[in-house]
């Protein structure tokens, strides 16, 4: 069985200036933004065309959904951005206007900061060092050689 994760949906106020904050602040790249008529629109950013996964914005367009915009996971970290660099990415997106929850700091798993997009959504922003197997399936053939 072949399956992944293709999109997460992050609730925005509006799609133009979702648009404008994740190209221009955070550095992604619109991957698409075609309009189906009605208000109907699907816009997608990621952090590079070669990510596999993507961000699709949806237009708040209830009182319920206006509700959540920014709070999706109760200012919990939504998404984690995997970076070669924490520090050098830390500091472009400040200078941007990103606004941060402290400092890069070290953990057990690699070098991470918290950071919010324009709405209050949480990131965490992470320079994985390797010590957390990510990879499934080695995760599940180590079980599986262990009895497990």
């Amino acid at each position: 069985m072949n399956r992944k994760i293709g999109h997460i949906t992050i609730l925005v106020n509006d799609y133009d200036e979702a648009i404008q904050f994740y190209t221009q602040k955070l550095g992604f790249e619109l991957l698409a933004d075609n309009a189906f008529g009605n208000g109907m629109r699907w816009v997608s950013v990621a952090p590079s065309r070669q990510n596999g996964s993507a961000i699709v914005f949806v237009k708040a367009d209830t009182r319920e959904k206006a509700e959540r915009v920014g709070t999706q996971v109760a200012n919990h970290v939504l998404l984690v951005m995997e970076t070669d660099d924490c520090y050098r990415d830390f500091a472009a997106m400040k200078e941007k206007g990103v606004t941060f929850f402290g400092e890069p700091k070290e953990m057990p798993w690699g070098i991470e900061v918290v950071f919010a997009d324009l709405y209050g959504n949480r990131f965490d922003l992470l320079q994985h060092n390797g010590i957390v197997n990510t990879d499934a399936q080695q995760v599940n053939d180590t079980e599986s050689q262990s009895g497990s």
